[in-house]
Order: structure tokens, then C-alpha cells, then sequence
């Protein structure tokens, strides 16, 4: 069995990457702050990944930017579902549901 334990809170990490960019080595704030080294290159990878995304790679959008991206296709299918709702209702209104106007002499 694995040992697994919960996610660092975000505002530990960010402070970690902080102090990377600062010039600490990843390697010393682990032993520091009892995390792994390898985590931190992780975090660092990612953030950089989301910072400088690449063209053309499987994992060029950040997790804000796919969020997004789901969103508004649930959005799309919403508005397509609506629309064809719409037209769907004006074909039968103008076959079945206008009455004609009545000439009168």
C-alpha cells in the first residue's frame, strides 16, 4: 500500500516557488521545510508550464485556461440546444399556430 498524503495548501507552495525564484535551491527548502525536492522541481515544472505554455503540446493550457475551455463548451451546447428549441417552435407556429388574416370586402 502507498502512502498518500493530502495536497499542500496553495499558499505553501507558492511561498516554496517564491523562494525558488529568489535563488534558494530546492533541494535546501525541502530539508527546510520537509518536503521532497522532487515535489518542488514538480511544482516548479508547473508552474512554468502555465506561465510559458508551448505550441503544439498536450499540455500547453493551464489548469484556468481548461476550466475554461469546459465551461464554455457546456455553454455552447446550452446555447445550440436553445436555438434549435427556438427554431424548432417557429416552424410549427408558422405551419400550425398563426392564424391567417380574414379578408374583408
Amino acid at each position: 500500500m502507498s502512502k498518500s498524503r493530502p495536497p499542500y495548501p496553495v499558499a505553501f507552495r507558492q511561498q516554496i516557488l517564491e523562494l525558488v525564484k529568489a535563488g534558494k535551491d530546492p533541494k535546501v527548502l525541502a530539508e527546510e521545510f520537509g518536503c521532497h525536492a522532487k515535489t518542488i522541481q514538480n511544482w516548479i515544472k508547473e508552474e512554468s508550464r502555465e506561465t510559458y505554455p508551448t505550441r503544439g503540446s498536450a499540455d500547453s493550457l493551464s489548469c484556468a485556461e481548461r476550466q475554461e475551455l469546459i465551461a464554455l463548451r457546456k455553454q455552447l451546447k446550452q446555447v445550440q440546444m436553445e436555438r434549435d428549441i427556438l427554431a424548432k417552435a417557429t416552424a410549427w407556429f408558422a405551419h400550425n399556430g398563426v392564424a391567417k388574416p380574414s379578408s374583408t370586402n
